[in-house]
């Protein structure tokens, strides 16, 4: 996260047609407001949304995999649950990851107060249990806002043989995470795992496009033009490439906003 969450001080044409034009609002404030125009102006079947792209705080197998080097993880202990010095099957958070989500808390509480930034008004999050403490730790309790999460399947990380991405059983993680609305089509044991195929960038792409598809046309869950996504590296940078954003990787806890026009395609 940087300052401000990055957003670029710049005119808008809300700005011209405002009575308060640009001096009593706030930078974030002024973008709300354009985002609304845009929304109020747009053809049919077209809808604007802001996704804050969340990715989890740092995980047990974070620190395996820096323990070992990419190349070790990759060819052999990312496929095992374990070593003696930790767990990793749908890797928990670290201490440092949990410091890391509160850290992002206190800044969302701070951009809320003083800047003005939109708060959330839909949260999905990965059903891997590292997405899960994440989401709890960074939006509950967030200046007694409402917090109705929903666990998105398909916002999972890359699919296959990693064991971190493997997903925990569904009953484990109702009982851990009672607050979180989980997908009736969730099945209790992980069937999109698999210990012998990795999901190729071009697997991943088209499932990130499903999700974003599921996002702007689900009514269901609520509808929200600022929308929480807490996710991974690899899905978030896959969203980016699906949503024709340029492509970096996030650092353990980052936030990023990215602002995507959307529009149904006709039958």
């Amino acid at each position: 996260m940087s300052t401000n969450f990055g957003l670029i001080d710049r005119e808008y044409e809300s700005d011209l047609s405002s009575e308060c034009g640009r001096e009593t609002k706030t930078q974030w404030q002024r973008f709300e407001r354009e985002v609304k125009r845009l929304n109020d102006t747009a053809g049919e079947g077209v809808v604007f949304k802001v996704l804050y792209l969340g990715r989890h705080g740092q995980g047990v197998h974070n620190v395996a995999e820096q323990r070992y080097g990419r190349e070790a993880w990759d060819r052999h202990y990312a496929s095992l649950p374990g070593d003696a010095l930790s767990h990793w099957s749908d890797a928990h958070l670290t201490p440092l990851g949990t410091q890391q989500a509160l850290a992002v808390h206190a800044f969302w509480a701070h951009q809320i107060a003083h800047a003005g930034t939109p708060a959330p008004e839909q949260f999905y999050t990965s059903p891997l249990h590292r997405c899960l403490e994440t989401c709890t730790l960074t939006f509950s309790n967030l200046d007694n806002r409402p917090f109705k999460p929903f666990v998105k399947e398909l916002l999972r990380e890359v699919l296959g043989v990693h064991t971190c991405d493997r997903r925990s059983p569904l009953s484990s993680l109702r009982s851990a995470f009672p607050a979180f609305a989980f997908e009736a089509s969730m099945s209790e044991e992980d069937e999109l795992w698999s210990p012998s195929h990795r999901e190729t960038n071009g697997e991943l792409d088209v499932r990130m496009k499903r999700l974003v598809d599921d996002i702007f046309s689900n009514t269901e869950d609520g509808e929200g033009t600022f929308v929480s996504l807490t996710s991974h590296s690899g899905a978030i940078g896959s969203l980016l490439r699906v949503l024709g954003h340029r492509e970096f990787r996030l650092r353990t806890g980052g936030v990023v906003p990215v602002l995507v026009r959307a529009e149904r395609g006709k039958d």
